[in-house]
């Protein structure tokens, strides 16, 4: 039998689609929530107060590596800071979290829809006729996102070490620390939970978890390293907007409680 070759329209103009679901909802409420979350962070990075309530300290400002608080590993405000420039100790640290976030792979697809319509979501007309990937400038350096996760696991450690402070309070009566559980405490290891399914399930963890090998049936240890990242990479999505809120409202509790709106009631 004859065949006919044909081909259906193709889709043009910003926009444009046969699709008659809702389409729009998730590239519009991930610009929302991402854009309000980059609002609140570069506030809360040049606030240069509030980050530290007594044995707590706000995970966007640790680890506190120059700054007027006892957590500070090396001092005050270093004298080499350029005056003009405004100081905070968030300012230190922040580029590389942001930077693991901004290059992972989950949040490339996510923001080019919300941010750059790149396209806004399948079979959708996006306003660019031509599309280059990310084999050149600038998107090729997307590529540093593996070197950015190693960064990540030693965060991983800091903020492990301060929710595990947060677990020592000083009795006023003797001066002495205790252990307790608040609500901060319960926050902040929270908050390292969530962000270490984010971070160990990261595609690049995963990779590296397998040794780089093409068969890991023969090496148990890392089979079983590459099967608990795999379980995590499932939930990576989940992983990576909770912890993104987490983050968020880790900082609002130990602010608040710093200006005395919150109180930080005590567990144990």
């Amino acid at each position: 039998m004859p065949t006919v070759a044909g081909a259906l329209p193709e889709q043009q103009g910003f926009g444009v689609t046969r699709r008659r679901d809702n389409w729009w909802v998730v590239p519009a409420a991930t610009f929302a929530v991402l854009s309000g979350f980059i609002v609140y962070s570069t506030w809360a990075a040049f606030q240069n107060a509030h980050y530290e309530f007594g044995n707590y300290l706000s995970p966007m400002y640790s680890p506190v590596l120059f700054g007027d608080s006892h957590h500070a590993w090396f001092g005050g405000k270093p004298s080499i800071w350029p005056a003009f420039l405004p100081w905070s100790p968030a300012l230190l640290i922040l580029w590389a979290p942001a930077g693991f976030r901004l290059t992972c792979y989950y949040y490339r697809g996510s923001y080019y829809k919300a941010f750059w319509a790149s396209p806004m979501n399948c079979t959708v007309g996006k306003p660019w006729k031509t599309y280059r990937g990310e084999n050149s400038l600038p998107l090729i350096l997307q590529n540093v996102h593996r070197y950015f996760l190693y960064l990540a696991v030693a965060f991983i450690g800091i903020l492990s070490w301060d929710a595990w402070m947060a677990m020592w309070f000083v009795d006023p009566a003797t001066g002495t620390e205790q252990f307790g559980i608040g609500v901060g405490t319960l926050v902040l290891t929270t908050n390292v939970i969530l962000l270490g399914g984010y971070t160990f399930g990261c595609h690049s963890f995963r990779h590296l978890a397998g040794g780089f090998l093409n068969r890991i049936s023969g090496k148990p240890a890392r089979q079983c390293a590459y099967q608990c990242s795999s379980w995590l990479n499932v939930r990576h999505m989940k992983f990576a907007w909770t912890s993104l809120f987490w983050v968020a409202f880790s900082d609002v509790y130990v602010r608040l409680c710093s200006m005395g709106i919150w109180t930080d009631y005590r567990i144990l």
